[in-house]
């Protein structure tokens, strides 16, 4: 099972824990890190989200995001077909970099793309002939145990 966390999954667990979505969010991400480290998933990077990461201005943010991607399996590449598919996804209303997100994730034939983004989860339910699932941590876990 191929998974695609974005940046603000990723980082979901270096947020402040002053909502219990936060922390249901922050365990269940945490979870999912787990269950690559036991090989039950596999984690996938991009150069979208290496770049991303570099652009905190925290280091214990940078720091995280190199560890987690870290563990990624595989490392997809930007070409024009992500672009491409991009384009088409920012229809709905999904900002340019997630809409790449989402292309790569597609590309690399992830089964999941997660994401603690509300309106990204929100708008993706209106791409049509979306190739991966798109869902919360939270959601995740519980697909991953079923």
């Amino acid at each position: 099972m191929k998974i695609y966390l974005d940046l603000c999954a990723i980082q979901r667990p270096l947020d402040t824990s002053n909502q219990i979505r936060i922390v249901l969010e922050s365990e269940a991400v945490l979870g999912i890190i787990a269950f690559s480290d036991i090989g039950q998933v596999e984690l996938l990077s991009s150069e979208a989200l290496l770049y991303e990461g570099e652009q905190s201005s925290l280091p214990v943010r940078k720091e995280h995001t190199s560890a987690v991607l870290a563990k990624a399996k595989s490392v997809l590449n930007v070409t024009g077909k992500e672009k491409s598919r991009a384009a088409e996804i920012m229809k709905v209303g999904i900002k340019p970099l997630d809409a790449l997100h989402i292309a790569l994730a597609e590309s690399g034939n992830a089964d999941y793309f997660c994401t603690c983004d509300a309106k990204l989860l929100r708008n993706a339910k209106k791409v049509k002939d979306l190739a991966v699932k798109v869902l919360n941590p939270v959601d995740l876990v519980q697909e991953i145990e079923k």
